[in-house]
């Protein structure tokens, strides 16, 4: 794929991003890409599965047993998505939002159970670090066709919002999750095939429905940052890897 700017984001793309806070780009994922993505998915839920078999739990944190599963921070473990989360066009996404720094941050899978996926509440992705920090960027890869019956995205624009920088977040009760918006504007669904991927700031307001369909709902969310994030302590948060540094592209 070529290495271009216009080839991934356009100028448009990138207007999005500083006004709305996201924007979405169809079916850049590529095949190859995409199916391992969807194979790795299936080799983490079985392993969740096992540790809740071990603790005998069906829930552990804010992943619940046949509905929903945040699978983070993995791919050190197992190296076979460092082509796809240090690929050319990753790094033109991150070059777009972020500048000539950039660093993997996160990895996570989020997917929804057939039937009975739950929903996730309105939150703002810094609003899970608990301290100041510089704004970072989420790129949510659609591994299936999006839907609103499925359980797609919804985004809030900064505008209707009314606010563009981390606000405190609360616990809700029965979930777990955090919640940071309690207005009653319904967002902008993300209908996109898979291959798609909507990228916005941590500090873009989000929120998913219910997968009502026959299917699993499958994302896999890839967080980059323009700098370490750095603990209160002193300690790294989750990853640091460099995929831009001084506008150059680094081999993952």
């Amino acid at each position: 794929m070529s290495t271009a700017l216009s080839s991934v984001v356009s100028e448009q793309n990138r207007e999005d991003y500083a006004t709305k806070g996201f924007f979405v780009l169809e079916r850049v994922i590529p095949p190859e890409h995409l199916e391992l993505l969807r194979d790795e998915a299936a080799q983490r839920i079985e392993k969740i599965h096992a540790e809740m078999d071990a603790a005998g739990k069906d829930v552990l944190g804010i992943n619940h047993r046949n509905s929903r599963y945040f699978i983070a921070n993995q791919y050190k473990e197992n190296r076979r998505l460092v082509p796809m989360l240090f690929s050319d066009y990753m790094a033109e996404i991150c070059r777009a939002t972020l500048g000539p720094n950039a660093y993997l941050f996160n990895e996570q899978y989020v997917i929804k159970a057939a039937e009975k996926g739950m929903q996730f509440a309105w939150h703002q992705d810094s609003g899970y670090v608990g301290f100041p920090h510089r704004e970072y960027l989420s790129c949510w890869c659609a591994l299936d066709d999006m839907t609103v019956e499925n359980g797609t995205v919804f985004m809030l624009p900064y505008e209707r919002a009314g606010v563009r920088s981390t606000v405190q977040h609360t616990t809700e009760e029965g979930t777990n999750d955090q919640v940071g918006y309690h207005g009653k504007d319904p967002g902008d669904p993300v209908i996109c095939p898979a291959g798609s991927i909507a990228v916005f700031s941590s500090n873009c307001f989000h929120r998913s429905g219910t997968n009502t369909t026959s299917k699993m709902r499958r994302v896999y969310l890839a967080q980059y940052s323009a700098e370490p994030i750095i603990r209160p302590d002193g300690r790294q948060l989750h990853f640091a890897d460099p995929i831009l540094l001084n506008g150059q592209k680094v081999d993952g």
